[in-house]
C-alpha cells in the first residue's frame, strides 16, 4: 500500500513581493495555511519547510513536521524529503505560493504515480504568442518567434516516485522545479492538466487574482 507525504515548500524571501508571501492573508487564512490544509487533506502527513529562523515559530501551521530550507530551492527540497518518514513511497512537492491548488489536482497527480508513472506534474497550455528576445544597443530585439504547439505552463503539486525523487536530488544539482531533475536522470515525466487557480503568490496583485480564481470574493 502506498504512503503519500507532502513537502510544502515555504522558504523562499518573496523579493518581488516584497515580505514574506507565505504569511499573506488570503480570505480568512494566510497562503501557507491554505497549501498545508489542502495537502494535508490529500497525504498521510505533510512536511513543511520555512525560513531557517521561523522553525521554533508555532503559529506558523499544523504541519507534521517542520524544518529550516536551504540556500536555494532544490536545498530546500532535499532538507524536507530527509525529514519525510522512511515508510512513505510516494513524495508530493508544493510550493507554499499556489494556495488555489486544489485536492482534486494533488489526487490527479498522486494517482498517476500510483499508476506506474516515475513522476506527475500538471501543466496549462501555452496559449500568448511567444518570442525569443535579446539585448542590443537600443534595447530588447525580438530574435524569433517561438512555435508554441508542444509548450506549456508548468504548476505544482508535483509527485513522485520516493527513490525517483531521492536519486534526482542524490547529485546536489539545481532546478527551478523537481521534475527537471527527475527529467535528468532520465525518469519518465507525465503530465495531467492543471488549474487557472494555482496561480502562483509572486506580488501583492496576485493576491487578489488568488482570491477571486479561489471564489473567496463571493
Amino acid at each position: 500500500m502506498e504512503i503519500t507525504w507532502s513537502i510544502v515548500l515555504a522558504a523562499g524571501l518573496g523579493s518581488r513581493f516584497g515580505g514574506n508571501k507565505q504569511n499573506a492573508m488570503l480570505g480568512h487564512q494566510r497562503v501557507v495555511d491554505w497549501s498545508v490544509s489542502t495537502a494535508r487533506s490529500c497525504c498521510d502527513g505533510v512536511v513543511l519547510v520555512v525560513n531557517a529562523d521561523a522553525v521554533d515559530d508555532v503559529t506558523i501551521s499544523d504541519a507534521d513536521i517542520v524544518v529550516g530550507g536551504g540556500h536555494s530551492r532544490s536545498q530546500s527540497v532535499r532538507n524536507g524529503l530527509e525529514a519525510v518518514p522512511p515508510e512513505a513511497t510516494i513524495i508530493v512537492v508544493q510550493d507554499a505560493a499556489r494556495p488555489g491548488a486544489s485536492a482534486d489536482l494533488y489526487r490527479a497527480v498522486i494517482g498517476a504515480v500510483q499508476a506506474g508513472a516515475d513522476a506527475t506534474i500538471p501543466a496549462l497550455p501555452v496559449v500568448d504568442t511567444l518570442k525569443r528576445v535579446g539585448d542590443t544597443p537600443n534595447g530588447l530585439e525580438v530574435k524569433e518567434t517561438v512555435d508554441r504547439a508542444d509548450l506549456m505552463a508548468i504548476q505544482t503539486p508535483q509527485a513522485f516516485k520516493r527513490h525517483i525523487l531521492e536519486a534526482a536530488h542524490a547529485s546536489g544539482s539545481e532546478a527551478t522545479d523537481d521534475a527537471g531533475l527527475v527529467e535528468a536522470l532520465g525518469g519518465t515525466v507525465n503530465v495531467v492538466l492543471g488549474e487557472l487557480a494555482a496561480i502562483k503568490i509572486t506580488t501583492v496583485k496576485d493576491l487578489d487574482i488568488a482570491a477571486e480564481l479561489m471564489g473567496l470574493n463571493s
